[in-house]
């Protein structure tokens, strides 16, 4: 398939590696801006593209950006770990629609930081093949998979396996898509969650003289544990304290007991 691939981050590398693999017609790259690229040189390297077939993710709104991808004549936009919106202008320009892989067991979990609520709200986690539409993870669901939070797991141990099912499920996927033999299933609107990045800072700050039910705090910790990134915080005589959380598993607690 000709097709225009907007990523960012481990994901997008991979699966990018992966449609190379594959020997897809890769028509443009969108990324992000220099400064906000994560695996940015990798994605870039494996894409191996002319300066004119890249584009910047921050520029997706203007006209001539809009203009100068429908040129090149896609079929189909992938989207991965891209924290850009693409609006009603530019998914017009792609006859076979754009799809979204997103770290999340849609319609829970919209938006960022899915591995941190699936721990922190207690609702199911898991990874979604979608259709991007005009709202933030409400289209339609191509393929999706559901697994269970482990009690060990922490914000970032549930990334790493979200990040790997994701690649799993796009790879499984793709002759599916590529083959147009998949019929999509329509999100519920009102249903799930959703999420913005600046909800954290509201999630992150512990309040000394406030009563937690003891779960509601170890999840909150653990949810927020993901080094070298600070997470959960207390203030005490004006020094910010930030938190941690380390889990054992230790087995079986009645086997231990005898």
């Amino acid at each position: 398939m000709r097709l225009v691939f907007f990523g960012n981050n481990w994901l997008g590398w991979k699966a990018l590696e992966f449609l190379q693999a594959q020997g897809e017609d890769l028509a443009a790259l969108v990324v992000h801006p220099a400064g906000r690229r994560k695996y940015g040189d990798e994605i870039l390297a494996t894409a191996a593209l002319p300066p004119e077939r890249i584009f910047d993710a921050a520029r997706l709104r203007e006209p001539a950006t809009i203009a100068a991808l429908a040129a090149l004549q896609p079929e189909i936009g992938i989207s991965i770990s891209l924290g850009y919106i693409l609006r009603r202008e530019l998914l017009g320009k792609f006859p076979d629609g754009c799809i979204n892989l997103h770290t999340s067991f849609l319609p829970w979990n919209r938006g960022a930081n899915p591995n941190v609520w699936s721990i922190a709200e207690r609702t199911p986690a898991g990874v979604t093949l979608h259709y991007i539409d005009d709202g933030v993870d409400t289209g339609d669901i191509l393929a999706q998979e559901r697994f269970a939070v482990e009690p060990t797991d922490t914000g970032a141990t549930l990334y790493a396996r979200l990040e790997a099912a994701a690649l799993a499920l796009f790879i499984k996927t793709w002759p599916s898509i590529r083959a147009r033999a998949l019929t999509p299933l329509a999100q519920d609107r009102a249903a799930g969650s959703a999420h913005r990045v600046a909800d954290l800072a509201e999630l992150d700050a512990i309040d000394l003289d406030r009563s937690y039910v003891a779960r509601d705090l170890i999840d909150l910790l653990r949810a927020r544990t993901f080094p070298p990134y600070s997470g959960a915080y207390f203030l005490h005589e004006g020094r910010k304290i930030s938190m941690q959380l380390t889990l054992h598993d230790e087995g079986n607690a009645e086997d231990r007991a005898r």
